[in-house]
């Protein structure tokens, strides 16, 4: 049993050693092909703006706006979008919009003031989400008018120069499409909200800048970027067997021989998701999609003349959520591997544990130290974020790993969206989450780890088993924090609704129990709310300063509007 207990815990350290490793390795690579890197930012230059709007041998460019129940967002998007710079004769807007509430009204307004203005937008209404935004992004593409496809999501600012920085790249036959960087409109709103920026920088600024610099395969990112029309077409096109159809058409389209292009100079500033639900939702889709791709693709990667490191390096791109998993069983075998194993001396742990501790934890340092600098913020602004992104990297591991199985075990689901705020003052739009059971039994057991490694004299598990424990906690805090908000907002809505009195009894017992549920609400979220605020306490929150802000550089029965 013993012996069991170490081979099991070793071999899960060992696997995420080799993820974390894995980060390193593209880290030199960015040092590696930095001329490279540099040199690509001026390689193609932009569209001049002199004589842009009387110019007839650009080619036509079609721009896909895919939206659901975007309230918030929806006019944000298309004044930014009207606002581009390319000629009018040569450009297509599509909206296309699958909702089912007021947002359909508020675009049809929208698109006829600006078809007012000369613009040539089009306004497209599914009465079904038959494959969701890849049905939606399918249906418009078979009557797009442009040989250029760009899409952004609703969320997205698309800057005036987008087109001018990105359509000249197209001039060589063999590019399939070109991706921009991702910006952030509100990094600096909470400590969850730098967290993921620094994440999603990381993605773009590290993973993305390598495998294009080396010649790796990587991903159109589902918006901000644009495809060349004939590269979707003979790649299968948009397929909604998965959840992540970016990714899906990515590889086949590289698969079949088509180039991409990164450019981390051209931005598109986006939200981020402010509630932890809506993080976790949107974390769920990513991490079951790419389980999903990777079933669907890897004998495919695997049996292609792809270059040996071209293979290993999209096997690491298509499975890193299986790190999750791994995680939440390294945090179950901890406490018994501590109590069972006996302490190593300082010499062993000079030998043994210092090292695995920095390949590890170490590569993450540097992967996110380089995504800050390579746009210009402080090495030390990622340092400071770090152990907080650890922990909420553990706070996720139990709910990623359901989408992992869940991803693993059967093709598409349902694409649930991400809420957007906007400029809304309150939350129009909230995702809804089960209570989180299980952070909190692996919060408690992760305390008892703690514990134990202090009581043990293992001192170098006590920083990795008090981040599970924050970790755990903090997301369950937070989750149950917003959903006793939710539930006390859905409750006081209910009270301001008309409702008709049948009796006198009825009458009396409304107004007996009202305001004691809405009572109760109130102490569980007052409750909930400060131990959220005692765990960000401890992952540091009060201690970092704000960051400055990045700089904005299926057939189903449908209408057009005339």
């Amino acid at each position: 049993m013993h012996l069991a207990l170490c081979a099991a815990y070793f071999l899960v350290l060992a696997c995420l050693a080799m993820y974390g490793l894995h980060r390193s390795h593209l880290v030199f690579t960015c040092l590696r092909y930095a001329k490279q890197l540099r040199a690509l930012k001026d390689r193609v230059p932009a569209l001049p703006t002199e004589g842009l709007a009387a110019r007839t041998d650009l080619p036509i460019v079609t721009i896909q706006l895919p939206l659901y129940n975007e309230a918030t967002v929806a006019s944000r998007l298309l004044d930014h979008v009207a606002g581009i710079e390319y000629p009018r004769e040569r450009l297509e807007i599509q909206v296309l919009d699958d909702s089912t509430d007021e947002t359909g009204a508020l675009l049809r307004a929208h698109v006829q003031r600006l078809r007012g203005t000369g613009l040539d937008i089009v306004y497209k209404h599914r009465v079904n989400r038959v494959g969701y935004k890849a049905g939606a992004l399918d249906e418009g593409l078979r009557v797009a008018k442009g040989e250029l496809i760009a899409v952004f999501d609703a969320d997205f600012l698309p800057q005036a120069d987008f087109l001018r920085a990105v359509v000249p790249h197209f001039a060589d036959p063999k590019v399939g499409m070109v991706q921009a960087r991702w910006g952030h409109l509100n990094r600096a709103h909470s400590l969850l909200t730098r967290v993921q920026a620094l994440m999603l920088d990381g993605h773009h600024l590290v993973e993305n800048r390598a495998r294009a610099a080396a010649g790796w395969l990587f991903n159109f990112s589902g918006t901000g970027g644009m495809w060349r029309k004939e590269a979707i077409t003979t790649s299968g096109g948009w397929q909604h067997d998965t959840l992540t159809e970016d990714l899906d058409l990515s590889y086949r389209a590289q698969l079949q021989g088509w180039k991409f292009v990164y450019r981390e100079d051209v931005v598109t500033p986006a939200e981020l998701p402010e509630d932890i639900s809506a993080f976790r939702a949107q974390q769920f889709r990513w991490a079951k999609g790419t389980v999903q791709t990777a079933r669907k693709l890897v004998r495919r990667v695997i049996s292609s003349d792809l270059t040996l490191s071209q293979r290993v390096e999209a096997l690491f791109h298509l499975t890193p959520h299986f790190a999750y998993p791994l995680m939440v069983f390294l945090s179950v075998l901890l406490l018994p591997a501590l109590i069972l194993m006996p302490a190593t001396n300082p010499r062993m742990m000079l030998l043994i544990d210092l090292p695995l501790c920095i390949g590890t934890t170490g590569s993450l340092a540097a992967f996110y130290a380089m995504a800050e600098s390579a746009q210009g913020r402080r090495r030390r602004d990622a340092m400071r974020l770090l152990p907080a992104l650890l922990a909420l990297g553990a706070g996720l591991a139990p709910h990623l790993s359901k989408a992992v199985f869940e991803g693993w075990r059967s093709m598409a689901g349902e694409f649930v969206r991400t809420p957007k705020k906007g400029t809304s003052a309150g939350a129009r739009y909230t995702a809804r989450a089960d209570l989180p059971t299980v952070e909190i039994f692996l919060c408690l057991f992760s305390l008892g780890s703690t514990i134990a490694s202090v009581r043990t004299g293992h001192w170098f598990a006590t920083p990795f088993a008090l981040l599970f424990t924050l970790g755990y906690g903090y997301v369950a805090a937070f989750v149950m924090s917003e959903q006793a908000e939710a539930n006390r907002a859905a409750r006081a809505r209910t009270v301001k609704a008309p409702v008709t009195v049948t009796s006198v009894t009825t009458a009396a017992s409304l107004s007996a129990h009202v305001p004691n549920a809405l009572s109760a609400s109130h102490h569980l979220s007052n409750s909930v709310r400060a131990m959220r605020a005692a765990l960000e306490g401890s992952l540091g929150d009060s201690a970092f300063d704000a960051p400055p802000p990045v700089p904005t550089a299926a057939a189903s029965s449908s209408e057009f509007a005339a």
